[in-house]
């Protein structure tokens, strides 16, 4: 591995506002503000939108927004006419 050519990789902690729930990892990504983790050390806190802790996909609060299907849609809006002389042949 090349020497100076690499981003400085530390410790740090993401933290979800919305989810409310914060997980230590490392990272090369800088933050200026700081936060005490639970083993009573000081390390950059970085701030994200979206974790698996507000995602509606991962708390299962997620909307389906076609409740029909596409195929269901298809054939109430052009009949099943068209499928029925397809299939026959």
């Amino acid at each position: 591995m090349k020497r100076d050519i690499h981003p400085d990789y530390h410790p740090v902690v993401f933290r979800d506002r919305a989810g409310g729930m914060s997980f230590p990892t490392r990272s090369t990504a800088t933050s200026r503000e700081s936060v005490v983790w639970e083993d009573g050390r000081s390390y950059p806190v970085i701030d994200v939108d979206v974790s698996s802790a507000s995602h509606p996909f991962w708390t299962g609060r997620a909307s389906v927004l076609d409740s029909e299907g596409r195929v269901e849609r298809f054939n109430r809006r052009y009949g099943a006419k068209g499928a029925a002389t397809g299939a026959a042949e």
